[in-house]
C-alpha cells in the first residue's frame, strides 16, 4: 500500500504530479473540520495553505503522520510544537514568494508616490482630475530599508534601478555585506531622519511587533511615504493613520494588518493610502512555486531522505551534494552500532574524516542519531525526534571531524562509550558502482571488515577454531534462512574473531541463541539495515 498524502486546499498540478506516481493522493476541504480529522486518520502526510489548521488536536488525529507541509512561508496555522513532540516533521516554502513579496513592496511605493489607485478610483467614478493627483518622482531620493532580509536585498535590488540612493537598518547584517548590495547601514533613528521612502522588510517577532509607533513617526522625515509589505503589527496602524491626518507622513502603502482578515482600519479612510488585501504572495509563479517544492519535500520525508526544508530538524539547511549519500550510511551505523553494543551508549561522537569535512556534515550526527534509536523505542524515529529521544535518555551525541587522509575517499565512524565502561564502533564508508552508491562497513568494534551496509546483518562473537563457519551455515540452513554474504575477521589465529553475515530474513530471538551457543559465541547480535 502506498503511503497517502492528504491535500487539504489548492495545489497546482504540477506539485499533485510530482507525488501522484508514488503515493496515494487524497482531497479533503481543510476548512471542513470533521471531515479533516476522518481523512486524517490514514494519512502519511497532510498538505495545506493558509485556511486549514493543523493542531494537536489534527495531529493526534493522524497515528500514521509523519509529515506536515505548508504550501507558503508562513507557519501560523500549524501547531509546531505538538507535531515535533510526535515526531512529526514540519515543512514550508521559505523562498517561494520572496520575489513576488519584493516586487509587491515595489508596486505599493511607485503607488503611493503617484497616488495611482485614488486617480483610478476618481476617473471610474467619471472625475477628470489631474493636478489633485499629481506625485513625485522615485529617482533621486533616499529609500530607507527596514530588514535586509532575502525580501529586503529583492527590494533593495529592484529600487535600486530607479537610481535612489538606499539606506538600511538591519543589526543583524555585517556592513561589508550591506556595502556589497549597495546599501548604506544606519540606525533605525537616522533611517527614520533621511528617508522619503521606507519600506518595511522584517519577520514578526516579539522585538519587532510595534517597531514604528507613535514615537518613531513623530521624528519622520516630513512628506515620507511608508511601506508594509511584510507583517501586520511592525507599523502601528493607529500612529500611522495619526501621522498622515496630521501631514507628517504624505501616503502609505499596507499590504499587512495587525489582525487578518481585515476589513475595517483607519487607514482606509485615507485617499492615499493604498491597501491590499496581504497579495505579497499572491502570485500564480509564487503559488506554483510553493505546491512544487512542499511537494518535493514530501516527497523526500515519505523516502525517509533528509528534508532541507524542515523547520523543526536541528540541522536543517541545504545539505551539499556530496554530503547527501553519507545521511544513510550513517543512519545504518547507527543502527549497527546499537546492535553491536546491545544497548544505548552514555555517550556517542560522530566521527567523519577525508576531504568531505570541507564541507557542513553536522547533519551526520543527526542522522546516526536517528539510527541509534530506531530499534530501541517503540515510537517512530525521525530527524525531527531523535534529538529529543537521546536528550530523554541522557545520550550526548557530538561530531567530530578530521580533515586528514584516509584509505576510503570519507570515512564514518560512530564511536560510543557504553555504561559499563566498554567502547564500541562502529565504520563506514560509500564507494560507486556506475551511477550507485554502495555502503559498506569496514569496521566493527576493532574489526576490519568489509561488507554491505544493507539487509539484515548478524554479528558473532567467539573464539577462532576451525569448524564455526559450518556450523553456524548448517544451523541457518535447517531452519530456512538463507546467507547472502559472510565474512570473518580475526585479530590472530585462534583469538577472539568476529562472523559478520548478512542473511535474507529476520533471526527470531531464539535462533539467534542458538547460533551462539551452538559455536560458544561471547556476544551475538542482529541489525536491520533495511531501508525503511
Amino acid at each position: 500500500m502506498n503511503p497517502v498524502v492528504l491535500i487539504a486546499e489548492e495545489l497546482a498540478p504540477a506539485a499533485i504530479e510530482v507525488l501522484a506516481h508514488d503515493f496515494d493522493v487524497r482531497h479533503v476541504d481543510g476548512t471542513d473540520r470533521p471531515a479533516l480529522l476522518s481523512a486524517l486518520s490514514e494519512a502519511d502526510a497532510v498538505i495545506v495553505r493558509s485556511a486549514t489548521q493543523i493542531d494537536a488536536e489534527a495531529v493526534a488525529a493522524a497515528p500514521r503522520l509523519k509529515v506536515v507541509a505548508r504550501a507558503g512561508v508562513g507557519l501560523d496555522n500549524v501547531e509546531v510544537p505538538a507535531a515535533t513532540a510526535r515526531g512529526v516533521m514540519v515543512v514550508n516554502a521559505p523562498t517561494s514568494n520572496i520575489v513576488s513579496a519584493a516586487e509587491q513592496a515595489v508596486a505599493l511605493l511607485l503607488a503611493v508616490a503617484r497616488n495611482t489607485a485614488s486617480a483610478s478610483s476618481a476617473l471610474k467614478a467619471g472625475e477628470w482630475k489631474r493636478s489633485k493627483y499629481t506625485g513625485v518622482e522615485v529617482q533621486g531620493k533616499t529609500v530607507g530599508v527596514v530588514g535586509l532580509g532575502r525580501i529586503g536585498v529583492l527590494f533593495a535590488q529592484r529600487i535600486a534601478a530607479f537610481g535612489t540612493r538606499l539606506i538600511a537598518y538591519d543589526p543583524y547584517i555585517q556592513p561589508a555585506r550591506a556595502a556589497q548590495l549597495g546599501v548604506r547601514l544606519v540606525g533605525l533613528e537616522e533611517l527614520l531622519r533621511e528617508s522619503d521612502f521606507i519600506s518595511i522588510h522584517l519577520p514578526k517577532t516579539p522585538e519587532t511587533v510595534g517597531l514604528i509607533g507613535e514615537k518613531e513617526l513623530a521624528i519622520v522625515k516630513p512628506g515620507v511615504r511608508i511601506v508594509n509589505a511584510a507583517r501586520g503589527g511592525l507599523v502601528d496602524e493607529q500612529a500611522l493613520a495619526d501621522a498622515i491626518a496630521e501631514g507628517r507622513v504624505a501616503g502609505a502603502g499596507v499590504d499587512v494588518y495587525s489582525k487578518e482578515p481585515c476589513t475595517s482600519s483607519p487607514l482606509f479612510a485615507f485617499d492615499n493610502v493604498v491597501a491590499t488585501p496581504h497579495l505579497g504572495a499572491s502570485t500564480h509563479e509564487a503559488q506554483d512555486k510553493a505546491g512544487l517544492a512542499v511537494a518535493k519535500s514530501v516527497k523526500l520525508a515519505l523516502q525517509g531522505e533528509f528534508v532541507p526544508d524542515a523547520v523543526n530538524v536541528q540541522a536543517g539547511g541545504v545539505v551539499a551534494e556530496d554530503v547527501r549519500p553519507l545521511l544513510p550510511l550513517a543512519e545504518k551505523l547507527g543502527r549497527a552500532f546499537t546492535a553491536v553494543a546491545g544497548g544505548i551508549a552514555a555517550s556517542v561522537t560522530v566521527e567523519v574524516r577525508g576531504e568531505i569535512v570541507s564541507h557542513d556534515v553536522s547533519v551526520l550526527k543527526l542522522a546516526a542519531t536517528k539510527g541509534l534509536f530506531s530499534s530501541v523505542v517503540e515510537e517512530q524515529v525521525t530527524y525531527v525526534n531523535a534529538p529529543h529521544l537521546a536528550a530523554e535518555r541522557g545520550v550526548e551525541v557530538t561530531l567530530a571531524t578530521l580533515a586528514e587522509t584516509v584509505e576510503q575517499s570519507t570515512l564514518v565512524t560512530v564511536r560510543g562509550a557504553l555504561p559499563d565502561g566498554r567502547t564500541v564502533s562502529v565504520s563506514g564508508t560509500v564507494t560507486h558502482s556506475g551511477a550507485r552508491d554502495v555502503l559498506k562497513l569496514t569496521e566493527v568494534d576493532g574489526f576490519d571488515v568489509e561488507i554491505g551496509a544493507e539487509g539484515i546483518l548478524l554479528f558473532l562473537r567467539y573464539a577462532d577454531r576451525p569448524g564455526v563457519v559450518g556450523t553456524v551455515g548448517t544451523l541457518l540452513g535447517e531452519s530456512g534462512i538463507n546467507i547472502a554474504a559472510m565474512q570473518v575477521a580475526r585479530r590472530e589465529a585462534g583469538g577472539e574473531t568476529l562472523m559478520t553475515l548478512t542473511v535474507d530474513q529476520a533471526l527470531g530471538a531464539d535462533l539467534l541463541t542458538s547460533a551462539a551457543d551452538s559455536i560458544g559465541a561471547t556476544a551475538a547480535s542482529a541489525a536491520d539495515l533495511r531501508d525503511e
